[in-house]
């Protein structure tokens, strides 16, 4: 009896450690992007968009979040200074177009906003609380 709860126990535990690694438990994988309907969502609470400028920018974000997977699925073992480079890259061409949909106040309040999560991610980077290593 305690060798087959013993294996239960080992059973269990493996598999909440895959699941772990597939939801991003792993170094660098627990930053996944949001959901583009979330993303819209925290937009909206920053900026009051328009039903038309949500509609747009799900299909920006949508659009973004297939092309970052993709990039990542063919750069999985390959060059990751390429591959971050191409990233950014992306993610400006993306700011671009989200850009491109707001008004002139949502601009100002959306550049305010990316300053801040901006000084909020290096704070974090330069403080040690950016990573998962405790």
């Amino acid at each position: 009896m305690k060798k087959l709860m013993m294996i239960c126990g080992l059973i269990l535990g493996i598999a909440g450690f895959a699941n772990a690694q597939q939801q991003g438990g792993g170094r660098g994988q627990g930053r996944m992007m949001m959901k583009p309907e979330d993303r819209v969502k925290q937009l909206d609470e920053k900026l009051k968009l328009s039903d038309d400028q949500k509609t747009k920018l799900t299909a920006v974000f949508t659009e973004q979040a297939e092309s970052m997977k993709k990039m990542r699925d063919e750069m999985q073992n390959g060059d990751r200074d390429a591959m971050r480079e191409k990233m950014q890259k992306m993610r400006a061409d993306n700011d671009a177009k989200v850009t491109a949909l707001l008004t002139e106040d949502q601009k100002k309040t959306y550049e305010a906003w990316q300053k801040e999560q901006r000084a909020e991610m290096q704070k974090r980077a330069q403080g040690g609380q950016g990573g998962g290593n405790n």
